[in-house]
């Protein structure tokens, strides 16, 4: 949990009602453009703590409600309802930090994600096959440049090309250089990519409008 207070669940009713102040208005605001955006809420408040708790601290179990909340959301919005059928993609981590931090929390999050909406989920499409750099210390250019490459097709997944679109699911959208350059390795593959939807939006990009 968050804090010390006693819980039967993953947040207690206090940790709860201070998640749902982080939520967006507008989670589908930058569903537009090349590479659509939904998010779930801003990064920042109890949700920056949840994110950071589930990264670093070894709180795997925190994925199960934050991917419910996201896949909530996700079913009330247009984006939602104009696609029936979808296949779910992690953006994966390097297999050195996998190894360090024993899970992928994109992939746990997309896991309850997809028990709440009901999509089928392939983790294993995609690999990183370069450690990048943090990205918080770099500009944008800078965020292109490190993950230039960084992802290749899995040897499993590259004759099979899904009939049915990819929704990537990310912890958190700051640039967008991430999803970007995993979304370019899918469409090279023949692979649709119909957006990205990621639990938190950075404050940077929640004053943006869609384009």
């Amino acid at each position: 949990s968050l804090c010390d207070r006693p819980a039967q669940l993953e947040f207690c009713p206090y940790c709860q009602r201070q998640l749902q102040y982080c939520q967006l208005d507008k989670p589908d605001k930058l569903w537009s453009g090349e590479l659509p955006v939904f998010a779930w809420g801003s990064y920042g408040g109890l949700l920056k703590r949840a994110i950071t708790a589930l990264k670093y601290e070894n709180q795997p179990q925190l994925a199960q409600p934050l991917g419910y909340y996201l896949g909530e959301a996700w079913l009330q919005s247009a984006a939602a309802k104009s696609l029936k059928k979808l296949i779910v993609m992690p953006i994966p981590v390097h297999p050195t930090k996998l190894r360090l931090r024993g899970y992928n929390q994109a992939q746990l999050i997309a896991q309850s994600f997809c028990q709440f909406t009901g999509y089928k989920q392939q983790p294993l499409a995609l690999e990183r096959v370069h450690a990048t750099q943090a990205q918080f210390s770099l500009s944008r250019a800078q965020r292109e440049q490190n993950l230039a490459d960084a992802f290749v097709i899995s040897k499993n997944f590259s004759k099979y090309s899904p009939a049915s679109p990819v929704l990537l699911i990310d912890d958190i959208y700051t640039t967008g250089a991430t999803v970007r350059s995993a979304a370019k390795t899918l469409v090279r593959q023949g692979i649709q990519v119909y957006g990205v939807a990621a639990i938190a939006l950075s404050p940077s990009q929640c004053g943006k409008q869609g384009q």
